[in-house]
């Protein structure tokens, strides 16, 4: 635990000072990936909304494709759970105790693809998260049931590390998205 608490801090700080802005071809190995894995017409997509130099991940919105998909938002639930709830680009969020964005609660969905932010990720596509646990939880909960469901991580190439250690309640993601393609 001690040591991922210091890669925490190690990784906040490269984020913060290698952070950059990208544009909308960051995501084209993205969408090549949607269409090829999912067959299903809209697809239903989870985002996170950015914060603390995450990347910016609504720029994927600057492509008609995922424009004219469904998008979802995380909530932070009663009991340190999450669920996904609808959004639409320049609809009104709220503030949550974490001081992040959500979208007003309506219908939760389930989606087909989770875009999942993380601080450090390594070659075997374990991240390193914030150390609240909301997306394991979620994942293990959901995984199991919807077997389906495409785990993407988002992250700039230089939060790559060796090796994250990992304990029972880290779930493996499918795939990592960085400038430099899919691992």
């Amino acid at each position: 635990m001690q040591k991922k608490t210091k890669l925490r801090k190690r990784y906040l700080k490269i984020r913060q000072k290698k952070y950059y802005k990208i544009n909308k071809k960051f995501f084209s190995p993205l969408q090549k990936l949607i269409r090829k894995k999912i067959k299903k017409k809209p697809v239903i997509i989870a985002l996170y909304y950015p914060s603390n130099f995450e990347l910016n991940i609504l720029k994927v919105l600057d492509f008609k494709y995922f424009s004219g998909q469904t998008i979802l938002l995380p909530v932070i639930e009663k009991n340190n759970l999450m669920k996904f709830y609808p959004w639409k680009k320049n609809e009104v969020l709220t503030v949550n105790e974490f001081g992040i964005l959500e979208p007003i609660k309506t219908k939760a969905k389930i989606p087909d693809v989770i875009m999942v932010p993380l601080l450090a990720f390594d070659k075997d596509k374990f991240r390193l998260g914030y150390g609240k646990g909301y997306y394991d939880r979620y994942l293990s909960k959901y995984i199991k049931q919807y077997k389906d469901i495409m785990t993407v991580g988002v992250a700039f190439s230089f939060q790559k590390h060796h090796k994250i250690p990992i304990n029972q309640n880290d779930v493996k993601l499918d795939f990592i998205l960085t400038e430099k393609g899919i691992y």
